[in-house]
């Protein structure tokens, strides 16, 4: 049987259920599998390093360096903000005296005027509160700057991220850092804001390079496309937090793309065999069963043990007393002892198996085959919905 992905811990759940004249138990093994990557090393060669090249390399060191320099030449300015301030103060007092004057004259200059109307205009004005007033100008106080203080920087106005914690979130499944023999090279451009229809869109052209062994192996070009950040335009969002979350992303599917490639990765998966419990009668069916269902939880998590192997290579073995009875089933007769209840159940087995080890291509086989016995199999209306479920899950990015 083909292998695409390597399976490892189990556990097991059971239910149980009955049809027609024989008696039909399901058992639910849950486990995970180990996803195979495209370029498969040894452990032995599982040592990797990452650079990130960015234009991002600020630190909160560098942001309180900066705050308190800035606070620094405010106190040494401070001297020389006093004397200012002093100045313009002797400047506006001399230019108070003119400023009443001037108020004088502008009262005097309206007064005259406002005599000369009649009284029902005089009386108009003074009704809106626009007759003549004297406003003369308060005499200017002296308020002294206060000394500057020092007030820590809120983290939150800064973008703080430096090449070397970029580094350090590059990652890769079952790997180690050290000498490498996987040396990761990632040089990744500021984040791009744009507008479209109101709406804030962002990318992050990335470069990638990554040698095995001083072979390269990748060499890609990545996240140049705008995806959606906000339904709001740019000038209407928080930019340093939009633009954290957007490099936050590129470094998650950076992670991804690598780990696709290189990285021992985990999937849970879980799969329902079913068996019939006459005994006697399907002593064959229920070898079936054991060679199947231990061999699944003797899978081993440990990609470079051979163990895995060796439980595939006995779970064939019920595998191929599920298709021996296959051969002797009897559609027409439903007394008959492999009636299309027994196919029914076995066809199930072998979809589901082989679906949930990552065989598409032996679980396709099989549907076709199921497919082709619809009509004397009966399925009900719930297993009919169960057909079509994993026939989705067969052809779904096949």
């Amino acid at each position: 049987m083909t292998r695409l992905i390597k399976p490892l811990i189990i556990t097991a759940v059971l239910t149980f259920g009955f049809a027609g004249a024989q008696s039909i138990s399901s058992e639910k093994i849950s486990f995970s599998l180990l996803k195979a990557p495209k370029i498969s090393l040894d452990a032995s060669k599982r040592t990797f390093s990452a650079t990130v090249v960015s234009p991002y390399n600020l630190t909160i060191e560098d942001v309180k360096r900066i705050s308190k320099e800035e606070f620094k030449k405010k106190q040494d300015n401070y001297a020389n903000e006093v004397l200012e301030s002093k100045m313009k103060y002797q400047e506006a007092l001399k230019n108070h005296d003119s400023d009443i004057r001037r108020a004088k004259e502008k009262f005097e200059m309206e007064n005259a005027a406002f005599k000369k109307l009649s009284l029902l205009e005089k009386m108009t004005l003074m009704d809106r509160g626009q007759s003549p007033k004297l406003v003369v100008p308060d005499r200017p106080t002296y308020q002294k700057p206060y000394p500057p203080t020092y007030r820590e920087p809120n983290l939150n106005d800064y973008f703080i991220v430096d090449n070397k914690v970029l580094s350090s979130q590059i990652d890769i499944t079952g790997f180690t850092r050290g000498a490498p023999n996987v040396d990761i090279n990632i040089e990744m451009s500021q984040v791009n804001f744009q507008d479209n229809a109101g709406q804030t869109y962002a990318n992050q052209p990335t470069k990638l390079i990554i040698k095995v062994d001083g072979e390269e192996k990748v060499n890609e070009s990545l996240f140049s496309e705008f995806q959606f950040v906000s339904s709001s335009s740019t000038d209407n969002i928080d930019k340093v937090n939009e633009e954290k979350n957007v490099l936050q992303k590129t470094i998650k599917n950076l992670n991804k793309y690598i780990n696709d490639y290189f990285g021992i990765q985990k999937i849970s998966k879980d799969v329902i065999i079913q068996t019939v419990k006459n005994k006697g009668t399907y002593n064959d069916l229920e070898k079936a069963n054991i060679y199947i269902t231990t061999n699944l939880k003797k899978l081993q998590a440990n990609p470079d043990s051979n163990a895995t192997e060796v439980a595939i290579a006995n779970m064939q073995k019920g595998i191929d007393i599920w298709k021996d009875v296959l051969t002797k089933i009897n559609y027409t007769d439903p007394k008959a002892v492999y009636n299309n209840e027994i196919a029914r159940y076995i066809y199930f087995n072998l979809i589901r198996l082989h679906l949930a080890l990552g065989n598409k291509t032996e679980a396709e086989k099989y549907l076709n085959e199921m497919q082709e016995h619809q009509v004397e199999l009966k399925l009900s209306s719930s297993e009919k919905q169960q057909l079509d479920t994993l026939e989705k899950e067969i052809y779904k990015s096949k």
